[in-house]
């Protein structure tokens, strides 16, 4: 899956408060790991490397998503949330 950085920062914009925690106890990750998903950098805090590679461009350049888990239970949260 490829998706803009600015269209992946969009979405965590958007997401209801909590989100971030939801997400992680779902899928049983730490939820750092998810904060870095979404374009954090901290490693050292319990938070590992997710399954994305940015390619440098414009707007903050490409991410390529090898794993679209997270993005699709945040897409859910948000269109969840509007109704």
């Amino acid at each position: 899956m490829l998706i803009t950085f600015e269209e992946l920062r969009k979405i965590k914009h958007q997401l209801p408060t909590g989100s971030i925690s939801k997400i992680a106890e779902e899928l049983a990750l730490p939820e750092q790991t998810v904060r870095n998903y979404f374009g954090a950098k901290k490693y050292e805090e319990g938070g590992a490397v997710v399954d994305i590679h940015v390619q440098p461009g414009p707007s903050g350049g490409v991410i390529e998503i090898d794993n679209p888990e997270i993005i699709e239970l945040a897409k859910n949260m948000i269109t969840n949330s509007s109704q």
